[in-house]
């Protein structure tokens, strides 16, 4: 083995060591390293689990008892196995020499730049750490995608990896996650499925079957789906495309409810109903957020349109372009509803996490909102029981959702109180569906905000009828409430 010193260097082993049969490293301590990591650690306890990551905070928070993310079922799984086969470093080299499978779970982000900026997936982070395990692999790897990628991406980075000069041999397969925030451990838990993706040669299934063992600890093994590499790359675009798809087509219909006097939500439990459709991802919402949807479609229209396929491009890029378009709809209706102007109004937002159980902000469609009722000179104050300031305001300069020339705090206000939020307040707009919201005093909120009083429900969660007899003046989304018809009366709610 001609590897430098320093990368040969294994970590120490403890006297027991030898009841590990199988070394799995994750590089990635994130929302699908952490959980997923945590979870093969409980359920294979002669699995030993190494998460490195080069972020030395991250590991920190990791080790200590406040974890860098919010999930339910988290906190008691990594307590459970955390310093007996589950380990948190930042030790990546050390780790990748020690084990025989390899987990990639880096940040895979939208391009903001060059070819394909704003659609394509930005691969910078996922060939760095394949060069590194090039680099310093001190035998044969099974590396495993673990972020979403393009279709084919396994092929580049199998080159990468075997462009090192020792000639180490390394199989590549794809593992993507399916994972819901705020349900996640119940996920990995309890899976619908497992797919993991490998070459057709011999080496390649040898590698699946490994991977396979491991996951069938607990996962039943008729879960445990193995196609070949592309099929399970281009699966896991696929199947957040559609979910997305199914959420922007019950918002777009939401649009018409309130149109013509129809309940989106009569409309979704009707439609809900047939088999062949299902009840879930029809819920009408100001609109969906999270890391992959929109990534993952955006980078599926980047895939469609290189490949020329631009009629496929442009139906997919319809998902976003209406997901969009409802974020910015609701905004509107804030303000149409409360007289044209909201230049200096109080406009509190319950939530900023883009959806209940997680304290995930990203894509978050409050950020969005937010934007469209600053550029209006509103002052907004923010609520979330699991997302704090300091992560709130990171969001607002990341999604440049500041008004140019003004600061955070001159427009602004992170609450740390409900009640205290709505003092003064003009309007309330329920942005997350988190579940303390619906049992609130509203009366005792109406009693200290100016009058009229707005409360705009962007998420279909609160007692309408309740909120109408306090005197709230109500807009929801997909409600017929204001909707008026030649000859006809105004529609009531019983």
């Amino acid at each position: 083995d001609d590897a430098p010193p320093l990368y040969t260097k294994k970590i120490r082993m403890s006297a027991d060591e030898s009841k590990f049969k199988t070394k799995i490293c994750c590089i990635g301590a994130g929302y699908v390293g952490g959980p997923t990591m945590a979870t093969i650690a409980k359920f294979c306890p002669d699995v030993k689990v190494h998460v490195v990551d080069i972020n030395p905070k991250q590991v920190a928070r990791w080790n200590s008892d406040k974890l860098p993310i919010y999930e339910p079922g988290l906190d008691e799984c990594v307590k459970q196995v955390r310093g007996k086969n589950l380990f948190f470093s930042t030790k990546i080299n050390e780790a990748i020499c020690e084990c025989e499978i390899i987990f990639v779970s880096v940040n895979t982000p939208t391009k903001t730049y060059g070819i394909g900026a704003g659609r394509a997936a930005d691969l910078k982070n996922w060939e760095l750490a394949a060069r590194n395990i090039a680099k310093v692999a001190n035998g044969p790897k099974i590396i495993v995608e673990k972020s979403t990628l393009p279709v084919r991406t396994a092929h580049s980075m199998r080159k990468v990896l075997e462009a090192n000069e020792r000639k180490i041999k390394f199989e590549v397969l794809s593992n993507p996650e399916f994972l819901a925030e705020g349900t996640a451990m119940s996920d990995l838990a309890k899976p619908d499925r497992v797919l993991i993706g490998g070459m057709r040669t011999e080496a390649g299934e040898k590698a699946v079957r490994k991977l396979c063992e491991v996951y069938e600890h607990w996962v039943p093994k008729a879960n445990v789906i193995t196609t070949n590499l592309w099929s399970s790359e281009l699966s896991k675009l696929v199947a957040n495309a559609f979910l997305a798809q199914r959420i922007s087509s019950i918002n777009s219909i939401s649009e018409l409810c309130e149109a013509t006097g129809a309940d989106v939500q009569e409309v979704s439990n009707a439609i809900g109903k047939d088999s062949r459709i299902g009840k879930r991802f029809l819920n009408a919402s100001v609109g969906f957020g999270g890391s992959c949807f929109q990534k993952d479609i955006l980078n599926l229209v980047y895939l469609c349109e290189s490949f020329g396929l631009h009629e496929v491009a442009a139906y997919w890029d319809q998902v976003v372009k209406i997901n969009d378009h409802q974020k910015l709809r609701f905004a509107r209706k804030m303000i149409k509803n409360m007289f044209n102007t909201i230049s200096g109004k109080k406009i509190v937002l319950f939530g900023f996490a883009f959806k209940k159980d997680t304290g995930d902000t990203r894509e978050t469609a409050s950020v969005y909102v937010a934007k469209h009722l600053l550029a209006e000179r509103a002052l907004v104050t923010i609520y979330d029981p699991k997302v704090d300031e300091e992560q709130i305001k990171d969001d607002f300069n990341y999604y440049k959702a500041l008004t140019p020339g003004k600061e955070f705090k001159d427009c602004v206000t992170v609450a740390k109180d409900p009640y205290e939020a709505v003092k003064d307040a003009h309007a309330i707009a329920i942005m997350t569906e988190w579940d303390e919201f619906k049992k609130y005093d509203y009366k005792k909120m109406y009693d200290s905000m100016v009058k009229p009083a707005f409360i705009f429900d962007g998420r279909l969660i609160l007692d309408h009828k309740q909120l109408l007899d306090i005197g709230f003046e109500l807009y929801a989304i997909g409600k017929p409430y204001g909707v008026k018809y030649q000859n006809m009366d105004d529609l009531k709610v019983n």
